[in-house]
């Protein structure tokens, strides 16, 4: 169910005199109908529901690595930026070198995790490592720096946007992979591995990491997508 309110927006006249108002009609609950939206065709929508959260991962890819490593600078290239300031950044890695970014969490995770829980949260990172590459996302901070001092007045904001800028250029190339049938997950280990990473890939200072998205084959079936109802998420007006 859908709430949609109508209202009627014009020039009325009222005895000799003529104004501009609105007259609000109510708003009433409404079944929806997908069919509407679903005749527009939207391609990108479509792709867009292919995106899920993939936990078995394997090394077996469906292109070549050369191929995806373009599809994701493409899908980074393409994601818009506030002031096209096009502050985000990746470190692609494949293979042993995606190997050696979890041994880097593992161990970096191994003196922190109760010896208890640390099993539990190896196999977690194993299941990370299973797959084929990972996408390190990054945004410069001195792009960041630059706008704050160049529009002094927008200077609080600029960080906001600049997360806002790498959280699209993620959801652009998780879907942009899962449309290649390619499966991923987004982590978020950092900070935590931030300095070991930073000197193993030699990774500029102002890089900040912001996430890391391990990505191979899908091993397992994607669960049924569950979803809250639509009336406690949006409110349409007309």
């Amino acid at each position: 169910m859908l709430t949609v309110c109508f209202a009627i927006m014009g020039w009325f006249l009222s005895g000799k005199h003529r104004y501009f108002g609105q007259i609000n009609l109510g708003c009433r609950s409404v079944a929806h109908d997908a069919t509407g939206y679903r005749r527009m065709n939207n391609a990108l929508l479509d792709s867009i529901k292919k995106r899920r959260t993939q936990y078995a991962l394997g090394k077996t890819l469906p292109h070549a690595r050369e191929d995806v490593a373009e599809l994701i600078r493409e899908a980074i290239k393409h994601t818009p930026s506030s002031f096209n300031s096009q502050s985000s950044r990746a470190v692609i890695l494949f293979g042993q070198e995606s190997d050696k970014l979890w041994n880097i969490v593992k161990e970096t995770l191994r003196p922190i995790v109760p010896a208890e829980a640390f099993p539990q949260t190896e196999a977690k990172i194993d299941g990370f490592a299973a797959g084929a590459g990972t996408v390190l996302f990054y945004e410069d901070q001195s792009v960041v720096k630059g706008l704050q001092e160049n529009f002094p007045l927008y200077a609080d904001n600029f960080p906001v946007w600049s997360e806002q800028s790498g959280g699209m250029a993620q959801h652009a190339v998780w879907a942009a992979l899962a449309n290649a049938g390619i499966g991923a997950s987004l982590q978020h280990y950092n900070p935590l591995i931030d300095a070991e990473v930073a000197k193993t890939w030699d990774v500029p200072s102002n890089w900040k990491l912001r996430a890391q998205m391990p990505f191979g084959s899908n091993e397992q079936p994607f669960p049924e997508k569950q979803f809250m109802n639509d009336a406690e998420r949006f409110k349409v007006f007309f």
